[in-house]
């Protein structure tokens, strides 16, 4: 049932003249099914505070609620046809009066982790905020019918929800252009959840959460723990999973997808993670374990760049500075990076991050990824390092597949299989080998992935490199000709 309400309102949305992409679609879905969502949540908290003899105060007005304004219903629970709102009239009440309504929910409520402010933030008016794109208000009409036969109250309903709004999500990743940075291969977080091996108790941080792949996947690692108990749940709920995110989607996509594997009040705040000024945090700030896929490429406005020691405009290297910032002692970090990071040596920044990273982190494991592990064909690595000691040695591990991957054939957990059985002995290989940190440049602090087994360095500079210095030597070759001709 699930599977073809999710197909039918896509089919609508793929009619409406204000949704064109998949993008688009997950996000017109995800808002409705979160206010639908939220009020059976409601309902059921209603009802179980019937049963005690005590009041519950509902979050949202009565004229805003989910059975008011979307699916009004008679005193005989059926539809109530003359209180329907249809066409211009539904989508003028949405844009008009229900959306700042929700929005004002941030203003009156200062507690970033309560589902009062997340609504707000859902629905900021700011423009920063999740906005109606559907133009119809029949088609409106239409998709709110097909939510209306949604469930949200029994754990089988709650686990198939869930498992399709994933699906969704993959789709999304594989939608090309910004898609890709929403989604990381589930078998590959699984595969670092793997190597990190957090423990309840822990606080588990992705400061670049996009649908928040990895806090999902690491509720399921300890929650399926054998002997959790009943105190460890609660903490697991409200004190071990923590995220950020920059942008409205992801943010609603995130909060959705926590809530329908069964994190109640997600932790997660809608923030520029590079904002923060990084030489301000405190013990309280930090966490125990980190794990992220920060965005490839972008860059970020003067201002943010003073938050940071090192100077760069490299948005992966801004984030990887604020990983080391950000990582308690002892703490663990597995974060997804450009394999370029690890090789150019054309800015200070980038040798001066690699020093940084080698000599007050241990830099124990990297894992070379092929290409089109997402929607992109950049080559990526999996940094793995702790906050304690400095590096003595790295472990490298190059994924060497038989057949390229891509949406026919993506990343499984098979793939992984032998990094994993490798990675406990840190076994050297045809494809993984060590690299003791005596015998790295200690000019340039080089990481490059070159498998000697192979001699094949899979590490190509930037073209924006090549470029410049195709540029840089056209000028000299320009002054020099420049020199002749005057001198004859």
């Amino acid at each position: 049932m699930f599977e073809n309400t999710f197909k039918n309102i896509d089919n609508v949305l793929w009619n409406d003249d204000g949704c064109s992409t998949e993008l688009d679609y997950i996000e017109q879905t995800s808002w409705i099914i979160f206010l639908k969502y939220l009020d059976d949540l409601e309902s059921e908290k209603n009802s179980a505070h019937i049963l005690a003899g005590t009041k519950y105060k509902m979050l949202i007005v009565e004229e805003f609620r989910w059975d008011s304004w979307a699916y009004p219903k008679n005193k005989k629970g059926q539809p109530d046809h003359n209180k329907t709102l249809l066409g211009d009239d539904l989508i003028n009440f949405v844009n008009q009066r229900l959306f700042p309504y929700l929005s004002n929910f941030k203003k009156n409520n200062q507690n970033s982790n309560s589902i009062e402010y997340k609504i707000g933030q859902i629905f900021d008016s700011s423009g920063t905020g999740i906005r109606n794109k559907i133009e119809s208000g029949y088609n409106l009409r239409e998709i709110i019918n097909y939510v209306e036969e949604l469930k949200f109250k029994s754990r089988k309903d709650k686990h198939e929800m869930s498992y399709l709004y994933e699906q969704k999500i993959k789709n999304m990743g594989n939608a090309g252009r910004n898609g890709g940075e929403y989604y990381t291969p589930r078998s590959l977080i699984k595969t670092l959840i793997s190597v990190i091996k957090p423990k309840i108790g822990q606080r588990i941080f992705d400061p670049s959460c996009g649908s928040a792949g990895f806090l999902v996947e690491s509720f399921h690692y300890l929650k399926n723990k054998k002997s959790i108990t009943t105190t460890e749940v609660k903490k697991l709920q409200t004190e071990t999973l923590y995220g950020k995110e920059k942008k409205a989607l992801p943010f609603i996509i995130s909060n959705m997808n926590m809530i329908l594997h069964g994190i109640e009040s997600p932790n997660i705040i809608k923030t520029n993670t590079l904002s923060e000024n990084i030489l301000d945090f405190r013990d309280k700030d930090k966490f125990d374990i980190i794990l992220a896929n920060p965005p490839f490429g972008g860059k970020e406005r003067d201002e943010i760049h003073h938050n940071f020691p090192i100077k760069t405009k490299e948005t992966a290297n801004l984030f990887l500075q604020y990983f080391c910032r950000a990582l308690k002692a002892n703490g663990k970090c597995a974060v997804i990076v450009k394999n370029t990071i690890l090789s150019n040596t054309q800015t200070h920044a980038d040798t001066q991050i690699r020093k940084q990273l080698l000599t007050n982190f241990n830099l124990h494991t990297v894992l070379a990824l092929p290409r089109n592990v997402f929607s992109s064909p950049v080559k990526t690595v999996v940094l793995f390092f702790e906050k304690k000691s400095e590096t003595k040695k790295i472990w490298y591990y190059e994924l060497n597949l038989k057949k390229n991957l891509g949406k026919r054939n993506p990343l499984t957990l098979e793939h992984l299989d032998e990094f994993l059985n490798f990675y406990i002995d840190k076994k050297d290989s045809k494809y993984s080998w060590t690299v003791n940190i005596e015998d790295i440049d200690k000019n340039t602090y080089d990481l490059s992935v070159v498998n000697p087994n192979t001699k094949k360095a899979i590490n190509l500079r930037e073209p924006r490199i090549i470029y410049d210095e195709i540029k840089n030597n056209n000028d000299e070759i320009q002054k020099k000709i420049n020199f002749i001709v005057k001198n004859i």
